[in-house]
């Protein structure tokens, strides 16, 4: 007679914690969906990508739990464990990348070349909740910060006209494939050119506002440019860079517009045709 050797029963920890994280894997994903079609607002999808991540904290930390027991009781589960904690981790590493990020970067989310008198959100200011960020610039402390932190940051100059360059930067944006929602074309000696749009984060697709002003100096044109996340008070330095890659791009592209030749003098007529 064979004896048979009674197996000891999963450890419902070891089973909880791998429920957990795979919920969290169903939530996180989820949110992504929400925040990619557009269903929701920013601050909800951000709520709903918090407790997924929250539950994956959970599932690991109770994956922990169910170890010790395992260890005590000899009970089954083990496998189930490693791989609630091997996932979680998984779920939890491209956040925290982006946290620990964050906190090294100054508590700013609207970047600027031109902080005494950035380029105004005229249409974009009725596109934002009251829940999000104000659309008024920050002021001198904001200034000091991104100084410190992108000292490269500065306003586009340029030698081709106000028209040419507005023209090009319209081409870039919708290249981007940012959304236009103001567009107003410069007139010379008359009028600033203007062009406001949203742009999109690359996972998330969050909204950020973006403001572009083309200004008149002597000949050529000044590019000031403006970047803003509408919810937080930190970026991950998106705003920053949106404004760095734009302008560079903009500086590349004007290098190929030719500068319009100078209007020809009138000719004096003749005598017979001003006696005529």
């Amino acid at each position: 007679m064979r004896r048979r050797i009674a197996e000891e029963p999963p450890s419902r920890l070891a089973l909880w914690s791998q429920r957990l994280v795979l919920f969290s894997l169903a939530v996180v994903l989820l949110a992504i969906v929400i925040a990619r079609a557009g269903l929701l607002d920013t601050v909800p999808v951000v709520v709903t990508l918090g407790a997924g991540l929250a539950l994956s904290v959970l599932g690991i930390l109770v994956a922990l739990l169910a170890f010790a027991v395992i260890w005590h009781t000899g009970a089954s589960g083990f496998g189930r464990a490693v791989s609630a904690i091997a996932l979680g981790l998984v779920i939890l590493a491209y956040p925290a990348y982006l946290a620990a990020t964050t906190w090294k970067l100054p508590p700013i989310t609207d970047i600027t070349t031109d902080a005494l008198d950035p380029p105004r959100y005229e249409a974009i200011a009725q596109l934002r909740t009251r829940a999000a960020n104000p659309v008024m610039y920050a002021g001198l402390y904001a200034a000091e910060l991104q100084r410190s932190a992108y000292p490269d940051i500065e306003p586009l100059m340029l030698d081709a006209p106000p028209e040419a360059v507005y023209r090009a930067a319209l081409k870039l944006v919708e290249k981007r494939k940012w959304k236009v929602v103001n567009a107003r074309p410069p007139v010379t000696m008359r009028r600033d050119g203007f062009i406001e749009a949203v742009a999109l984060t690359p996972v998330m697709t969050f909204r950020d506002d973006v403001a572009l002003r083309f200004r008149a100096i002597g000949a050529g044109t000044r590019v000031d440019m403006r970047s803003s996340s509408r919810y937080g008070d930190r970026d991950l330095g998106i705003n920053a860079a949106r404004v760095t890659h734009f302008l560079e791009d903009l500086d590349t592209l004007a290098a190929g517009i030719k500068p319009e030749p100078p209007p020809k003098p009138a000719e004096p007529a003749r005598r017979g045709q001003a006696r005529r």
